[in-house]
């Protein structure tokens, strides 16, 4: 129907072909024509409301100044109000009226008039203030709707196929049965199911002044999933603290804790933060999948002479490993994935973690808990007391922390570890700065790996883009291989939530510490020089190992470029 009113515009010169033509793309990736038209500045939402009033002689109202009663927006469920493109925004005794953007959609009437059985008139409004009253009034009812229903089907055939979504006790909790909570422990088990249900990494549960909204980061995105009514703010943000033991009646400082569900037979654990803002408590939930934990070295998408560096390292019997990257980047799976393959009866493995986020059998796991003193130095002390052979430190913060994992890699043990830095040549310049002598670099670090994680162009609704080759070119590939390159978008269809992208690929840039390298440092040589040695010495930077992915199909351009920087 947006095309049908974009043709309109074009035929009324209010728009010109070229314009409609780059409307036609754009609708392609899921957006509407005249919301591309809109977005882009090319027609004024304005004077299109007077153009469009005039045309189909409607009347208009400014929606966003216009509060709408509960009981009329339960006249028409959220499935028919999109269907239809219509909100119904004011009842009388046999009349309904509703607000419409687009005029297109008035055919549609009779299926307003079938359900509710009254006269319908309609009131004409902008895009933006139809989106807003749209995801105000129906985003929430029909999400919360729809996970209620996963929940009942699960429920329903649990007893043939054991797949479930049940709260796990492991610790005393208020099960909340009173007639009166079960809207709210209802909603929280949709938002959470949901959250199992799509794969996501965080549940963001976020309060404002006027709505209550939850975002989920879906593939590294954050997209908003549902806005629930403000009045049942308090009694979320309550009963996700009652299940994450967290003290209800402390709202004026952080607090954290933990949430076990079970989904099909596999537990998951919700790793859960408050934190005081300014209209209320914001809980942000990391979801910790156990079966999602990809711990096979050969899947993590290192090319063959980045394994073979990365392997070197790894299983050296002495030395630092260090993997940089910033937050959500899967530093965690790769040295899981390492941990694993190191995991053997003949070697004593002991981790000290800020938290601890997935169990390994076979490994010994300290979690840091500043409270008691049980600091990463502290700990890592103490494990070097306790006969280790490999010893995985989460993060190197401090000077303190730097000093014990650099002494332990000296004197004979493995030691793995994790730092915030953009590549892997950085990190040394980075350890300097944190006060690591040279000479101490030189003799305990054995490879430094960067990384990143790119999102994949949905296999459900990839098409091919064509691009110039002149453009692959100027990023460096030959003549040859520009004219060979296929490169692909998603659409965006149901199955990636109409982003085009559905799960991600890791990307890496591997600094395998050879004589040269540590020569160069020794001597203070700087930090351009010594990445350009290493890349004399092959090793294949970030955008370098982007474009590759790219060039297999794997990932689109953009994400390739957006996430990484220039050599």
């Amino acid at each position: 129907m947006s095309k049908q009113l974009a043709e309109l515009l074009l035929k009324e010169r209010i728009i010109t072909s070229p314009q409609f033509t780059e409307a036609t793309t754009a609708a392609q990736t899921g957006k509407s024509h005249v919301r591309y038209l809109i977005e882009k500045k090319i027609v004024s939402e304005s004077k299109l409301l007077h153009y469009l009033g005039h045309k189909y002689g409607i009347p208009s109202l400014n929606l966003s100044k216009f509060e709408i009663p509960p009981e009329v927006i339960r006249l028409i469920p959220a499935d028919l109000a999109r269907k239809c493109n219509m909100i119904p925004i004011q009842a009388r005794a046999d009349t309904l009226v509703v607000a419409v953007a687009d005029p297109t959609f008035l055919g549609k009437v009779e299926d307003i008039k079938f359900r509710t059985k009254k006269n319908v008139e309609a009131v004409l409004t902008t895009f933006s203030a139809f989106d807003e009253a749209m995801s105000k009034h129906y985003g929430g009812a029909s999400f919360v709707g729809a996970a209620l229903e996963n929940i009942k089907k699960d429920l329903k055939k649990s007893s043939d196929d054991g797949v479930s979504i049940e709260l796990v006790q492991v610790h005393d909790i208020d099960p909340g049965t009173s007639e009166d909570d079960m809207p709210v422990i209802s909603l929280v088990n949709g938002i959470l199911s949901e959250g199992i249900r799509r794969g996501v990494s965080d549940i963001h549960v976020e309060p404002y002044e006027k709505r209550f909204r939850v975002r989920m980061r879906v593939d590294g995105t954050l997209v908003e999933v549902v806005q629930i009514p403000i009045e049942m703010k308090r009694a979320v943000v309550a009963r996700l603290k009652i299940m994450s033991r967290m003290d209800i009646a402390e709202s004026r400082v952080p607090q954290d804790g933990r949430i076990k569900l079970k989904s099909g037979g596999t537990e998951i654990d919700f790793r859960v933060s408050s934190m005081p803002t300014l209209f209320g408590e914001k809980i942000v939930l990391r979801m910790l999948n156990q079966s999602g934990l990809q711990l096979d070295l050969a899947k993590l998408g290192f090319e063959p002479e980045q394994m073979a560096a990365f392997q070197k390292g790894v299983f050296a019997a002495t030395g630092m490993v260090l993997v940089t990257g910033p937050t959500g980047s899967g530093k965690t799976t790769t040295l899981y994935s390492a941990l694993a393959a190191l995991n053997k009866v003949s070697d004593n493995i002991s981790t000290v973690e800020d938290p601890v986020e997935y169990n390994l059998e076979g490994v010994n796991q300290v979690q840091v808990n500043k409270d008691v003193g049980l600091t990463f130095a502290s700990v890592l002390r103490t494990l070097l007391r306790q006969d280790p052979d490999i010893i995985l430190v989460g993060e190197i913060r401090d000077f303190e922390t730097m000093e014990v994992a650099v002494q332990a890699a000296l004197t004979g043990h493995l030691v793995l570890s994790t730092l915030h830095t953009n590549d892997a040549p950085s990190t040394l310049m980075r350890l300097m700065n944190m006060g690591l002598e040279p000479f101490l670099a030189v003799a305990a670090i054995n490879t430094i790996i960067a990384q990143r994680l790119l999102r994949s162009v949905c296999p459900q609704c990839k098409y091919e883009f064509p691009i110039p080759p002149q453009k692959l070119q100027e990023l460096g590939f030959s003549a040859e291989q520009s004219s060979q390159i296929r490169s692909y978008r998603g659409k965006g269809c149901n199955q990636c939530g109409q982003s085009g992208y559905k799960g991600r690929i890791a990307i890496y840039e591997i600094l395998d510490f050879s004589p040269t390298l540590k020569e160069m440092l020794l001597r203070g040589e700087s930090l351009g020089e010594i990445k350009k040695q290493a890349l004399k010495e092959g090793m294949k930077t970030l955008r370098s190992s982007a474009l590759t992915k790219f060039a297999e199909g794997r990932t689109s351009l953009e994400e390739a470029l957006s996430m990484t920087m220039e050599n």
